[in-house]
């Protein structure tokens, strides 16, 4: 008495990498996040570049929240703790809800691979408008560690017991 099977559900995905030195060109962490939810089946819906400038990245993330094409936002770097690493501060404002156990899990993970350095990610994420969001730090290793062992799973509508597709209402009514 299986629960039947679910079909997989290609969502939009935005990707914006946020730093004061990448280029297109040198923006290892945003192509790795591409690869990896293109891999995954999903679809890109936009990648951009921005400084590290909280306006700059609200405004981006702003509009990508209350774009309805776009399901999920990544973001990539401006999570540390020194200079202008703002992205935690840009971000939660937007948020209707924080989830707090993706920066604790993050972190957890984290720790096997970096050790203490860990204490030093401010990785967050949350929903805004039906729309998920995670803000990953700005190396391409902990965008492989995110996507890899916490968000690709929860955007898969077949992970159970649960996942965060299906608390996509304006997805599912498709």
């Amino acid at each position: 008495m299986g629960q039947p099977e679910r079909q997989f559900i290609p969502l939009r995905i935005a990707v914006l990498t946020i730093s004061d030195t990448r280029s297109e060109e040198t923006d290892t962490s945003g192509k790795t996040l591409v690869e990896r939810l293109t891999k995954a089946g999903h679809r890109l819906a936009e990648k951009a570049i921005v400084r590290d400038d909280i306006y700059q990245i609200r405004s981006v993330v702003s509009r990508w929240i209350a774009d309805p094409e776009v399901q999920v936002v990544l973001t990539t770097g401006g999570t540390g703790v020194t200079g202008r690493d703002g992205t935690p501060e840009a971000v939660q404002v937007l948020l209707d809800k924080e989830i707090e156990g993706f920066g604790e899990t993050f972190r957890s993970i984290s720790f096997a691979e970096i050790k203490t350095s860990t204490i030093q990610s401010r990785a967050i994420a949350g929903v805004a408008n039906g729309t998920y969001i995670f803000c990953l730090p700005g190396s391409s290793g902990a965008c492989k560690t995110g996507w890899d062992q916490l968000i690709e799973a929860q955007l898969d509508y077949r992970t159970r017991p649960c996942n965060l597709v299906e608390l996509m209402p304006r997805l599912l009514e498709r």
